[in-house]
């Protein structure tokens, strides 16, 4: 162990003990502060103390980021991350419904609660190393409280600020618990907004796959509503989809409180019912490009005509990557592509989002749309202490001449060099802390292995 790592860890509990990250270049995120071509910032137990030029301080461990930057973690606003063990197996999936059928319906039903540990537990640990420190995990394979439980285990275990996302299975037994076992998760495991671990609803935006007892409306709006958490609404798209905001917000069940997903396809009107309710946004631009949902097309350049900054998400690892490097630069790539392309034989000038943006998308308004603004998301003094220290100075980045763009177009997971969640060290000269990865493949594997054979065998 380093000396650093060795100061940073040994009085780790301790609520007073200071991090001083120096000499770095510090990208904020946040619109009053910016970015600092050199600069300090002071850790504080579990959160920013102060961001400067320079912090002056005598009784911290200094850690020397010269020729780095430091930046928010990303938030991940939605991932199913108790697939990991299947990591890449329909990598060119054609559609929606061949993905559902193959891994909701034929592979979900025989997942136990130990094979929720894992596949949560890896997806996590991915999330760190690849510099998410907040991942949302919408577990929709809840078929017992024993299975809830060993998906919130794996995110305690993981040190990742998580949202446990709770929905119901879409297909084979389960228990009948859900929604009613979210008020034992939040009194039993999430009950306070400071914990690492929070809760939120998770739900489908119609009853086109599963049935009416999955679709986003006033019951659940009530259940979410009486325990006082958000809401999370996957598999927005299309006409069918449009008419249902319609109601939501004609009924008072859209608000800030509640994030749609994907959102391809919908109507104007739709959009406009969500901005003029303040709804939250969660965008996964590879997911929606690759897997093909309803227009294949992200909608950011709906979601910004409407007024509404979305988040970023990773989605669904059995065909699609694990990290936001590549959602941003998908983003990044298919919106100006289109752009340009729209005005393309015209006097019209393009209208393209930038680097910023995307970084805004996968960090400040991405905390945002989970109801995580106030926590997370920027480098804010007050805020807990999320954040990243990322070489500049690697091959692949040198020399630093654009920070935000080094971030989005030059960087990738080796380039991290620290994570910091709520102010604990969990990766460190490039390696996540506390991981057994030899263990962790065989415990992946053997995983990944059971549910395979249960699967055909069924």
């Amino acid at each position: 162990m380093s000396p650093t790592l060795d100061q940073l860890r040994r009085h780790a509990s301790d609520p007073r003990r200071r991090v001083l990250l120096t000499g770095a270049t510090v990208v904020t995120m946040d619109p009053e502060l910016g970015t600092l071509p050199e600069g300090d910032v002071l850790i504080e137990g579990d959160r920013i103390a102060a961001v400067a030029a320079e912090v002056p301080v005598t009784d911290a461990v200094v850690v020397d980021a010269t020729g780095s930057i430091v930046a928010p973690g990303f938030v991940d606003t939605h991932r199913h991350a108790w697939e990991a063990q299947l990591r890449r197996v329909m990598p060119d999936v054609n559609d929606l419904g061949e993905y559902v059928m193959s891994t909701l319906a034929g592979i979900a039903p025989v997942y136990q609660p130990e094979d929720m540990y894992t596949g949560t537990k890896l997806a996590a640990l991915t999330a760190i190393d690849s510099g998410i420190t907040t991942m949302l995990d919408f577990s929709h394979n809840s078929r017992t409280p024993a299975h809830s439980d060993a998906a919130i285990q794996a995110l305690a275990d993981t040190g990742i600020r998580g949202v446990h996302a709770s929905m119901r299975p879409h297909f084979g037994d389960w228990a009948g618990q859900w929604p009613a076992d979210l008020a034992r998760l939040q009194s039993t495991c999430l009950s306070s907004r400071d914990n690492l671990i929070t809760l939120r609803l998770a739900t489908l935006a119609t009853d086109e796959i599963c049935g009416p007892d999955l679709a986003y409306g006033p019951r659940l709006a009530e259940v979410a509503r009486d325990l006082g958490i958000g809401v999370s609404v996957d598999a927005v798209f299309g006409t069918s989809s449009s008419d249902a905001i319609l109601g939501w917000a004609r009924d008072g069940l859209l608000g800030p409180d509640v994030s749609l997903i994907h959102c391809t396809g919908l109507t104007g009107a739709a959009w406009q019912a969500m901005a003029d309710t303040g709804a939250a946004v969660s965008l996964a631009p590879t997911s929606e490009a690759q897997i093909g949902l309803e227009t294949a097309v992200p909608a950011i350049d709906e979601a910004l005509a409407a007024g509404i900054r979305p988040g970023l998400s990773i989605d669904v690892e059995v065909a699609l990557a694990s990290d936001m490097f590549t959602q941003m630069r998908a983003l990044h790539a298919i919106q100006r592509m289109r752009a340009v392309n729209a005005a393309y034989g015209t006097t019209a000038t393009p209208t393209r989002i930038g680097v910023h943006d995307v970084l805004d998308f996968a960090t400040l308004h991405g905390a945002k749309s989970i109801g995580l603004g106030d926590v997370t998301g920027s480098l804010t003094p007050g805020k807990q202490a999320d954040l990243l220290l990322v070489h500049a100075e690697d091959i692949n980045n040198m020399p630093l001449n654009d920070p935000i763009g080094t971030l989005v177009l030059g960087s990738d997971p080796r380039n991290i060099q620290a994570v910091f969640i709520a102010g604990q060290v969990r990766k460190w000269a490039g390696t996540v802390l506390d991981v057994d990865v030899p263990a962790l493949g065989q415990e992946v594997r053997a995983s990944r292995d059971r549910i395979l054979k249960a699967a055909h065998s069924s």
